[in-house]
């Protein structure tokens, strides 16, 4: 069936030249001059997506995207003057679509109709059917959980990735921020695109323009030929910041103008080339603080932070931990190749839900890969868990833990990102300006990737029990730390009775690599404050860390 677009501007020529864009598109559509027009037509006849101005005679469109957004799904992209990228920023908080800038690029124009007739096919396939949608059955892949947190946000991803506004993503490691990331791009209209994932703080400043934006044959010394850069990769597709918090200044201000503009240019290069991304980022660190502290661009933060979804610890959705650890106990098994998949003993799935996790789900998946190597069968105790004792005040119940579930969310107000959180002891449920319930999400990750074991292996079954994951960090103030590591004898001591097996030296070093490891969990990965809390040179530990292969990340 043919779609029905509604144009919304009071430039004549402008709704003309929308009109004949979308007849070659095979697309009909009506045009209106004002708001009062738009809003008499919506009254009368359904609409598949809607374009409008920002800039209407008799009002504003922000009127027009908040009351489409909050009666229907129909998309609602809006046509944005030069200089006013505030006014497209708040319309996506509010629920619109997409955006496309003054003057009219037909390009573009095109692609943003291409990828709002995606979405509406999308949402007709689903309604079409009541058995199990491709999009649900990739979801439930993905995403192990039954608590209310995890039902709430397999809706809200699925809310998301019908938008093409920037998602940031916050939250400690651990938590599955790229694992959120790629579920919003697979079930975007751009799945058929490239999701290209880059560290910001794993590339050298001085080559980070080039790696960004690409550069041209001897722009510059050791330029033997032209590199296409990340965001070029992913041109209709999505870009994925990773660590945007460690992107020094000078790029931001570079990485601003790209977002905002949608053209990039190679170093070298005469010219910009357009590029079709949605950008989704994310860090552990706290942006706003940074933005406070001036070490992060204000302008550049509310580019990025339009809809921040605030991802939770392990720890607040405990009832999923024995569904987790069967997951991960089967990709084990399979991964490397024990056949009968290992199993938790009662005791053993109590003890996991009655742990602190620092790490989440990595370090869920960290404890249980220990768990395998020490277990001599495939039944897996609370002894081959290696986590410390618990005192009787350090138990938490399972009643206790089930009222910390909860969802709350922060409306969009100004500039202020729409937040979607899963936190805190109480329900308090807001609507942001357009009417729309805002939910928060808590994803983890379920790739098959095999995360390398950030524990070593003991020979003994008492140091096996003293020894904690990396993640547990104290917390504790940081001068207590060196203090730490004189006074716990089960870091660095070994019963009178036994030896190292593998001599003395070895043992030595991988006490020293806990403790270095330790120090920059403790600190963030700030090197500089862990030599100090280690009582040594940052270069000194820049040698150790390279010499005990501790990677830098």
């Amino acid at each position: 069936m043919t779609a029905i677009a509604l144009v919304v501007d009071d430039e004549v020529d402008l709704c003309r030249l929308m009109q004949i864009t979308l007849t070659k598109m095979g697309i009909k559509s009506d045009v209106a001059y004002s708001l009062s027009q738009a809003k008499s037509y919506l009254e009368n006849n359904h609409y598949d997506f809607c374009l409008t101005d920002l800039q209407l005679p008799d009002g504003s469109g922000l009127e027009l995207v908040k009351q489409i957004s909050s009666s229907s799904n129909t998309p609602v992209a809006v046509i944005t003057a030069h200089g006013s990228m505030d006014l497209a920023i708040e319309a996506l908080k509010i629920g619109a679509f997409d955006f496309v800038n003054k003057p009219l690029e037909l390009p573009r124009l095109r692609q943003l109709v291409e990828n709002a007739l995606k979405v509406i096919h999308q949402d007709e396939s689903i309604q079409a059917t009541d058995e199990i949608t491709p999009e649900q059955q990739l979801l439930d892949s993905r995403l192990i959980g039954n608590s209310t947190v995890m039902q709430t946000l397999k809706t809200t991803i699925i809310k998301l990735a019908r938008s093409q506004a920037p998602v940031f993503l916050s939250g400690a490691s651990g938590t599955g921020k790229e694992v959120v990331a790629r579920l919003i791009h697979d079930l975007s209209p751009r799945r058929d695109g490239s999701f290209v994932p880059v560290n910001c703080g794993a590339i050298p400043s001085e080559l980070m323009e080039s790696e960004f934006f690409g550069h041209k044959k001897g722009s510059f010394t050791g330029a033997v030929a032209d590199k296409q850069g990340l965001f070029q990769q992913a041109s209709g597709g999505t870009l994925f910041l990773d660590e945007v918090a460690d992107l020094p200044l000078a790029m931001q201000v570079k990485l601003l103008r790209a977002i905002q503009e949608k053209t990039v240019r190679a170093i070298g290069d005469t010219k910009e080339v357009p590029v079709d991304i949605r950008i989704l980022s994310a860090t552990h660190k706290d942006l706003s603080q940074l933005v406070k502290d001036g070490e992060f661009r204000q302008d550049l933060y509310y580019r990025i932070n339009v809809i921040e979804l605030k991802l939770p610890t392990l720890n607040t959705r405990r009832d999923d931990i024995p569904l987790l650890a069967k997951h991960f106990l089967a990709l084990i098994s399979e991964e490397w190749q024990l056949g009968t998949p290992a199993e938790l003993t009662e005791s053993a799935c109590t003890r996991l839900q009655q742990h602190e996790f620092a790490g989440n789900v990595r370090e869920l998946r960290n404890i249980l890969e220990r768990a395998i190597t020490l277990a001599e069968t495939t039944m897996i105790s609370d002894t081959h868990l290696g986590l410390p004792k618990l005192n009787d005040s350090d138990t938490v119940g399972s009643k206790e833990l089930a009222e910390r579930e909860d969802i709350s969310t922060v409306s969009t107000v100004n500039n202020e990102p729409m937040i979607l959180q899963v936190d805190g002891p109480q329900q308090n449920t807001k609507t942001d300006n357009s009417g729309h319930l805002s939910n928060n999400l808590h994803p983890y990750r379920t790739h098959s990737q095999h995360y390398s074991s950030a524990f070593q292996m003991s020979t003994t079954q008492s140091d096996s029990v003293n020894t904690s994951s990396v993640y547990n960090q104290d917390r504790r103030k940081p001068d207590q730390f060196v203090d730490d590591i004189h006074t716990q004898p089960s870091l660095v001591s070994i019963s009178e009775a036994e030896l190292p097996q593998k001599g003395l030296e070895a043992y030595l070093q991988e006490q020293e690599k806990r403790l270095i490891i330790k120090a920059l969990n403790q600190t963030d990965g700030n090197k500089t404050q862990a030599a100090e809390l280690l009582g040594t040179t940052f270069r000194s530990l820049r040698y150790r860390m390279k010499k005990l292969e501790i990677d830098e990340e």
